[in-house]
């Protein structure tokens, strides 16, 4: 895993403290501990919230957030997810890890409440870091890193939100040192097939282009055009992004979901993520079918987030 070895470094660099809002579950425990051993982070493990001595200080806090009651805010507080998402919003973490047994609505919920985007009205979502195994064909793996989005969050995304997934996508990749080249994906490759589904990844690649002319995007674009270069000549010659795509944004979460499992499960590539995206600090969560060593990569990709500029 070269890839994985300079994060683990540049967090080591500047270790940031991550809450994980499920510290007694055991692969939380179990990659805690080793995060700690290697100097990476400082993990704090939330175990009763109702035991923290700011618990009723979180409470009133919660209240003047969000105009709640105290009964209202006592129970959010009660909640190890919005306990943990305070600890992040008052300063006293400078990142957290959400899950992995809660759904990912309750996961993702307290940090839209109380840390919000960066943007108002901008759209989180989730990305998702593949890092594919030698055993891939090399033509498509380019580089053997790509992201995929959004795989979490956003059920069906409107041409204005794909160009804030692929946008900020392409931030998360620059950030992991990536040189970004974004494929906006569908059935279809450059006009091959007129319909509304193809036209609205068309019109989400021309809009980005238009709001970020510093991205190379292109869409819309089969997979396997964005992917290889063989096919690439084929079916969109001539194309600075078809066969070289590090970026990979889909039309909606159930072909995300889908296509980031495919990969992780067949192909057995190691995946970090969720990468919750957009959010004004970093908060991102583990599914519930992860292991200690997805949440121990997670939580290096949250500490790396922790260390740059607000």
């Amino acid at each position: 895993m070269d890839f994985l070895s300079p994060l683990y470094e540049r967090a080591r660099q500047n270790p940031k403290r991550i809450v994980f809002a499920e510290g007694t579950e055991p692969r939380v425990l179990e990659a805690a501990a080793e995060l700690k051993k290697q100097g990476l982070c400082t993990p704090i493990l939330l175990e009763n919230p109702e035991a923290h001595p700011k618990f009723q200080a979180h409470i009133q806090r919660f209240q003047e957030l969000r105009g709640s009651t105290v009964e209202e805010a006592t129970e959010k507080m009660k909640n190890p997810h919005y306990f943990a998402t305070m600890l992040l919003h008052e300063g006293e973490a400078d990142g957290m890890i959400a899950g992995p047994t809660a759904p990912s609505k309750e996961r993702i919920l307290p940090a839209l409440e109380l840390i919000k985007t960066k943007i108002e009205h901008h759209r989180v979502s989730g990305a998702m870091i593949m890092i594919l195994p030698e055993t891939v064909d090399p033509d498509a793996a380019n580089g053997g890193v790509l992201l995929f989005a959004d795989c979490a969050v956003n059920i069906e995304p409107t041409v204005e939100v794909l160009a804030q997934i692929a946008s900020d996508t392409a931030d998360t990749a620059s950030h992991l040192g990536l040189d970004p080249k974004i494929a906006l994906l569908s059935f279809s490759t450059a006009g091959s097939t007129e319909h509304p589904l193809t036209k609205k990844m068309r019109d989400a690649a021309d809009l980005i282009k238009h709001q970020r002319p510093d991205l190379a995007v292109e869409g819309e674009m089969q997979v396997d055009t964005a992917l290889m270069d063989e096919v690439a000549a084929l079916k969109d010659p001539g194309s600075p992004i078809a066969g070289h795509a590090n970026v990979l944004i889909f039309p909606d979460l159930e072909a995300g979901n889908i296509g980031y499992k495919l990969v992780e499960r067949l192909a057995g590539a190691t995946v970090i993520g969720p990468i919750l995206q957009g959010l004004k600090k970093p908060m991102n969560e583990v599914s519930r079918g992860s292991t200690s060593q997805d949440i121990f990569n997670l939580a290096v990709f949250t500490c790396i987030q922790a260390q740059l500029p607000a």
